[in-house]
């Protein structure tokens, strides 16, 4: 009998990721929640899974040799899930390519620039005292058009990202993309982005995997304490 993958998970966009992947390949998996507003993903026992202490992870009980193996990092996740099922990462060389194209693009672009994004335009204004900072939240706002815009001609000659075929690619942009409003961002002049936001979106395993452990997903606005151990910051008195 498989072993269920253990996923060291919580409702953000770079969990979803993976939520979404295992619901793809259907592979049995168990969560394991780690609260990162509570600083759990500090703890010793997650940080010997996750040295970066940032989810999610995974193990796999059934590794390479039949060998357990942890993994930390969504790209590298969905690349490892990609190879051990033979389902998602391209069928040729150059479908692969493709495939590793957009998901780097996505890890090394849209999550950090989208990530600071949502801190600068809605957690920092929040924070007390106030961190509104109009040059931060523009920046952010502009560079997050810029790859949206990228996105949108890729999308205009492809079905998918990397090409005609659904790939871990779509399932590393698509949570991060889903969220376009808080990033302060319109679709009215990226159609193509909006066709295949709407088509991923109604993919069921994508539904599953983005509403697992969904009413564990706060809002950081009014969470002090999460906002202190996320941000390093402390309210005013």
């Amino acid at each position: 009998m498989t072993e269920p993958i253990v996923l060291y998970y919580w409702p953000t966009p770079n969990g979803w990721k993976i939520a979404i992947a295992l619901e793809e390949m259907g592979l049995p998996y168990r969560v394991e929640l780690v609260n990162i507003g509570a600083g759990e993903q500090f703890s010793e026992s997650f940080t010997r899974i996750s040295p970066n202490n940032r989810m999610p992870a995974i193990v796999d009980p059934e590794g390479p040799d039949g060998a357990p193996i942890s993994i930390f990092e969504s790209g590298a996740i969905l690349s490892y899930l990609a190879r051990k099922t033979g389902r998602f990462g391209g069928e040729n060389e150059r479908q692969r390519v493709a495939v590793e194209e957009w998901l780097f693009w996505q890890v090394g672009g849209l999550g950090p620039m989208a990530g600071q994004a949502h801190h600068f335009l809605k957690y920092a204004p929040s924070m007390d005292p106030p961190q509104d900072i109009p040059y931060a939240k523009e920046r952010y706002r502009r560079e997050v058009e810029r790859l949206y815009k990228v996105l949108d001609r890729r999308l205009a000659d492809n079905r998918f990202v990397a090409g005609d075929f659904y790939s871990i690619a779509d399932m590393a942009i698509w949570p991060w993309a889903s969220l376009w409003e808080g990033q302060g961002q319109t679709l009215d002049d990226k159609p193509n982005m909006a066709r295949w936001l709407d088509e991923v979106g109604s993919r069921p395993a994508v539904q599953r995997g983005r509403a697992l452990a969904a009413d564990k997903r706060g809002d950081l606005r009014a969470d002090r304490k999460a906002q202190e151990v996320l941000f390093g910051v402390k309210g005013g008195s």
